[in-house]
């Protein structure tokens, strides 16, 4: 008779488990970031698109918003700031690395470039 309860509770407790089904690595609010992140990437990417050297940095905070990323250092007795807005995605974990924006390139306050060129060339 005891094997017998054993081997009940064995086939209760196999059939309640069998049941059970754990999510790993995925929030109902994944799809909504993502989301949100492609639209912001794609905004970001149709204004710079359209810039022009000589508009100055409060503009395009204005129009961009807080950026991803700031540097502000002297180079040659001027001031130059960049900052970095997010443009593409690089890797798949959530969160923005500067490889993944595109950089802002201003000197007194103007923009005189962007792009990972002219960030290499700083």
């Amino acid at each position: 008779m005891n094997s017998l309860m054993k081997l009940f509770a064995a086939a209760t407790l196999t059939s309640l488990l069998s049941g059970c089904v754990i999510a790993v690595g995925h929030d109902d609010n994944d799809d909504d970031n993502w989301s949100k992140t492609k639209k912001v990437q794609q905004t970001n990417q149709n204004y710079i698109s359209q810039l022009k050297t000589g508009v100055d940095a409060a503009s395009v905070r204005n129009s961009l918003g807080t950026p991803d990323f700031t540097e502000s250092f002297q180079k040659n007795g001027d001031t130059v700031e960049v900052l970095f807005y997010r443009t593409h995605r690089s890797h798949g974990d959530g969160v923005t690395t500067k490889d993944e924006c595109t950089a802002l390139i201003f000197q007194r306050g103007l923009l005189v470039g962007w792009g990972d060129k002219a960030y290499q060339q700083l």
